[in-house]
């Protein structure tokens, strides 16, 4: 009954099987493994990159704020909108990383920056040296707001990016229930629309704890060897993320687990939008719901036990806006997560 994130679940099945297989075994460490090169070639493949350099790590605070710190120069700015994670939810990972490159929030509807609010954004940094220097945009695919950037959007923001010679990363730390909600491969989603590094989420998908760092361009990608070690995401017994990745993406796995997740999400939407006094803040467009509740509904579904998140109301739709007898909250689906319980809560719910 907990929808509080996809991150409070435990791991899929067969990536438990995976690591347990692995038992007394040797081979090499610091991720110089047969698990983990063979991981490496997979997510290349994956992307239709075979030039693609990869980087496991254990968390998705390490995975961004490494890529982050490759491509930008502590006298640099990473553009994000204004809510991304990087910039709320990092403790300030991204600024240390990159040895205090400045985050700067741009506001957007939905949790979308869209181009022309991108290029104003960018008069704020004038060429001199009283100001940081634009060098990243950061994308987040899903967004905070639980929606998705069309490909056709990466790819608008990506060309004004690069146009003012920034690079662009995509945080895909929910990128398989983005993939699965598209119908596009990963490629389509990320270096075909002009990203430069991709940060690849294996953990809410059903990882123990295992994120990976695509990297399209290998001199890119120099540094990040050194970055790692130094930021102590180097892990000695690599192979267990080598062995966590290649479990979730061989077969499609990963996608059927994004799949259930987002298959639940939008039952859980469909059937509370449908009670009278409750209304979505954004459509429901992968695995995260954000209904707008009677507060007395919510205090109903807390009593019963069900768990979620109260949430912001920065980016809410243009003319939207929360009674002081509303509340709005986010739940969360997971691979992991029931369509019982999705009922169960819709259930009291519709009694409350």
């Amino acid at each position: 009954m907990n929808f509080v994130s996809d991150n409070v679940t435990g791991a899929a099945p067969r990536v438990l099987e995976a690591l347990a297989a692995l038992g007394e075994s040797a081979d090499a460490a610091y991720g110089t493994d047969a698990e983990s090169n063979a991981a490496a070639r997979r997510i290349a493949d994956l992307f239709e990159a075979p030039e693609a350099v990869v980087f496991l790590v254990a968390t998705g605070t390490a995975a961004n704020a490494l890529a982050l710190a490759a491509l930008t120069p502590p006298w640099g700015a990473v553009l994000c909108h204004e809510e991304a994670h990087v910039n709320d939810d990092e403790c300030g990972a991204p600024e240390f990383f990159t040895h205090g490159a400045k985050l700067a929030g741009i506001p957007g509807a939905a949790g979308k920056i869209d181009p022309a609010s991108f290029r104003h954004a960018l008069t704020r940094f004038p060429k001199a040296v009283k100001s940081v220097q634009p060098a990243v945009l950061s994308l987040s695919q899903v967004t905070e707001a639980g929606t998705l950037y069309t490909l056709a959007e990466i790819a608008a923001l990506s060309a004004a990016a690069k146009d003012a010679g920034l690079k662009v990363h995509l945080d895909g730390a929910r990128f398989a229930n983005a993939l699965v909600a598209l119908g596009c491969t990963p490629a389509d989603m990320s270096w075909k629309a002009g990203a430069d590094v991709v940060t690849l989420g294996l953990t809410k998908v059903g990882g123990l704890a295992c994120e990976a760092i695509v990297v399209f361009d290998p001199v890119l990608a120099e540094t990040l060897p050194y970055r790692r070690k130094r930021g102590g995401h180097t892990l000695s017994k690599g192979r267990l993320l080598g062995a966590q990745a290649n479990a979730l993406l061989a077969d499609g796995y990963w996608l059927d687990l994004a799949r259930h997740a987002n298959a639940t999400a939008r039952r859980l939407a469909d059937g509370l939008a449908a009670l009278p006094g409750v209304r979505l803040a954004w459509p429901a467009e992968a695995n995260e719901v954000f209904p707008i509740l009677p507060a007395a509904m919510d205090a109903r579904l807390r009593a019963a036990g069900f768990a979620f998140l109260p949430w912001a109301t920065g980016s809410l739709m243009p003319g939207d806006t929360i009674g002081a007898d509303e509340r709005l909250v986010r739940m969360v689906t997971s691979w992991a997560t029931r369509p019982d319980t999705v009922e169960r809560l819709l259930s009291v719910a519709a009694q409350a």
